[in-house]
């Protein structure tokens, strides 16, 4: 697929924009890929190296992670406020990617220079393990901090950036952004791939020191490429407070809350409308009604010179009113995104369990896959698939849609939620079998967590495989859907909006591995949830999940086909609409 360069804007030469959507894409993605190579890999080990390394407790290292990882995944949308409001997404990108690169060069020091760290248990007398001083603690906190704040900034913005740099009035354009999109997840995956396998190798088994300062040049190319494109990209200004608009409408609209409504809303609210607003006007929909009295002009209001209102915590256009109702419409969608995610979860923890109570060896070679690495076949195949949707696929369904994108995001969504389902069910099936097997005499030996089945671990990959399905489909879908249906001024926020899903989904499977193994263990004294999965019943927990998703499927339906994608007229008619229309 090509796209052309375009240009677009008034006929003022100042105002041509240059969209090199083409030529920057390189730049963009290769400052992702480079990203995700040096800073993964590290994040995923990070529990080795502090329990190795720092020598820290278990279970100090699982907290200390367990809240980098949060706040990892909460920190993103407070840099896309500062993204959209202040600084706009070049300048928070460049920040945000220097601390990227300070935050991995604090981390190899810490492994290179022998003051930053703890000696060894084996260095010391009879085996003793020494913790790490405070000053230690407080320059790898240092680096953790750094990462943090790079997360913070590269997470909702780089996506949005990229699409920036098409122009989405165009044909040409549109067909861009949705490959970019595809392309971009798929060098995402990529990159954490090679990051949790090659990287996390060299790490675990060569040296520490190498394998940081591997991650760090990486990051320092990324950074390099992100600066070489710089005359190339479109850069957008940052508009001011979209979040504090939407707080406004709804701050107005409780103050009219005993108004009546307008009887002809669309021509008799107050319609102001910003010059030099990056917004996309907006046509009237009557959903959230009760939100259109903040726009009601009454005695009490005052209006501008230029036409805005005096007052803005009183009085709204209805411009404002409609951009929040498309954030309030987002909320429903993006909440049924936090349980879909979960079977995803599983594969990430219990699936290396399962592998670690199968035959991991290969053949007669002797060689035997690491119980971590098996999820790269989850990887692998989305890595595969996103090329084949986008250049197969997509057209394909496009010829029979008519449709830009061959099929609706949402559908693509509940797509993906489907094939969530059925990832769970195959899981449910794979372990039945392996635990019967383990338990019929098939056992090649023990654990610590006990008996080995004589199951491949390769039973595991029709699993993993779908959970790589469903990523392509859903969380692809997520993010070019939060993209596409934010205001064009709140994009960086909507870049957060996936992370936060994805904090939503960790935390919730948390909370369910918690209450199944207390009320399973308490209620019938086999815990589903056995340290040993032999005396467990894993499967029947992934059932449970299923019959989760298929709930959370229906809930989908439900407010898909309420949903009304941004700049479309509604009526009563077009609420009634069916799944054709999501």
């Amino acid at each position: 697929m090509e796209f052309k360069e375009e240009k677009t804007g008034s006929t003022d030469k100042e105002d041509v924009v240059n969209y090199n959507g083409v030529k920057a894409m390189p730049f963009i993605i290769g400052n992702e890929t480079f990203e995700k190579l040096g800073t993964m890999g590290t994040v995923s080990n990070l529990i080795v190296y502090l329990t190795t390394m720092f020598n820290m407790k278990s279970i100090t290292a699982t907290t200390v992670i367990n809240v980098f990882t949060g706040t990892v995944n909460a920190v993103p949308l407070i840099g896309a406020f500062i993204s959209d409001s202040y600084l706009g997404r070049y300048k928070t990108l460049a920040i945000a990617s220097i601390c990227s690169l300070m935050g991995m060069i604090v981390l190899t020091l810490t492994a290179g220079i022998s003051k930053l760290h703890p000696p060894s248990c084996a260095a010391n007398e009879m085996g003793k393990c020494v913790g790490a001083t405070g000053g230690q603690l407080a320059f790898l906190f240092c680096g953790l901090g750094f990462l943090v704040l790079g997360a913070g900034g590269i997470r909702p913005c780089n996506l949005a950036f990229g699409a920036d740099q098409f122009n989405p009035n165009t044909e040409s354009g549109k067909r861009g952004i949705n490959s970019f999109f595809n392309w971009y997840y798929c060098t995402y995956t990529f990159g954490m791939m090679i990051s949790t396998t090659f990287i996390v190798y060299v790490q675990s088994n060569v040296s520490w020191t190498i394998g940081l300062a591997i991650p760090a040049c990486l990051m320092f190319l990324s950074c390099a490429l992100f600066f070489f494109g710089t005359k190339l990209y479109v850069i957008v200004k940052p508009e001011g407070s979209a979040i504090v608009s939407v707080v406004q409408v709804l701050v107005a609209a409780a103050k009219k809350q005993k108004l009546n409504q307008p009887d002809n809303p669309a021509l008799s609210l107050f319609s102001h409308m910003p010059t030099n607003s990056v917004n996309s006007k907006l046509p009237y929909t009557n959903q959230f009604r009760w939100l259109d009295k903040s726009a009601i002009i009454t005695s009490e209001d005052q209006i501008n010179s230029d036409g805005s209102a005096a007052n803005p915590w009183r009085l709204c256009s209805i411009q404002q009113v409609e951009e929040a109702k498309c954030v309030l419409r987002v909320i429903p969608i993006w909440a049924s995104g936090i349980l879909y995610y979960v079977p995803v979860v599983q594969q990430n923890t219990y699936a290396v369990l399962q592998a670690l109570q199968t035959d991991r060896r290969l053949g007669d070679s002797g060689f035997e896959v690491p119980a971590a690495s098996i999820i790269v076949f989850s990887m692998l195949t989305l890595t595969i698939f996103i090329p084949i949707y986008d250049r197969m696929l997509v057209p394909f369904l496009r010829k029979l849609t008519g449709k830009e994108g061959g099929i609706t995001i949402l559908q693509r969504m509940g797509i993906g939620i489907i094939f969530s389902i059925v990832t769970m069910i195959v899981s449910g099936l794979v372990e039945e079998r392996r635990r019967h097997l383990a338990l019929t005499g098939s056992a090649q030996g023990v654990s610590p967590r006990g008996a080995i089945s004589s199951m491949s671990a390769l039973w595991l990959i029709p699993q993993l495989a779908l959970a790589g399905l469903t990523e392509a489909l859903n969380s692809v879908g997520q993010t070019e859907f939060y993209y596409k249906q934010f205001p064009e001024n709140m994009r960086s926020i909507a870049g957060s909006f996936f992370y936060l899903g994805l904090a939503g989904s960790f935390y919730l499977s948390s909370i369910l591995v918690s209450i199944v193994h207390h009320v399973t263990a308490g209620s019938s004294g086999r815990d589903w949830l056995a340290e040993d999965l032999n005396k467990g019943r894993l499967d029947l927990f992934y059932y449970m999940i299923a019959v989760l998703g298929t709930l959370n499927f229906g809930y989908f339906l439900v407010f898909s086909k309420w949903y009304r994608y941004k700049g479309k007229h509604t009526n009563t008619t077009e609420v009634m609409d069916g799944w054709e229309e999501v």
